[in-house]
């Protein structure tokens, strides 16, 4: 069940502090600064619902469904040392993040997007 409101929807940080450190890590590995400061405050908006077991994806800002991103759109792709982790940015607001093959996640994801959400 997606969140209702973005600003008091639970932090990546709170639920999955590891990898909101990872990503930050990454991106400031990749010289992406401005969006390693924005990572460290994403929040955890919606699943993105594909049910596929290997996804863990989830959206950190509200975008309706099945439309394209638009103007200002980009990929980050980031090298972590297992699974994928790919970025949707859109005028350097993270919108999705995309990870696959971290199955582990997906509990934590799961509790925090239906309210029950504790660190794991």
């Amino acid at each position: 069940m997606p969140q209702d409101d973005h600003t008091t929807a639970p932090l990546l940080r709170d639920v999955l502090p590891g990898l909101s450190a990872e990503l930050v890590r990454l991106l400031e590995e990749e010289g992406e600064g401005d969006l390693a400061v924005c990572a460290h405050d994403l929040r955890l908006l919606a699943d993105c619902g594909c049910g596929d077991d290997f996804c863990q994806s989830f959206h950190t800002a509200p975008h309706p469904p099945g439309t394209p991103y638009g103007p200002g759109h980009r990929n980050v792709a980031l090298l972590p040392a297992r699974g994928d982790l790919i970025l949707d940015v859109v005028d350097g607001r993270i919108m999705f993040v995309e990870v696959l093959g971290r199955p582990e996640l997906r509990p934590a994801l799961d509790a925090a997007l239906t309210g029950g959400a504790g660190p794991r």
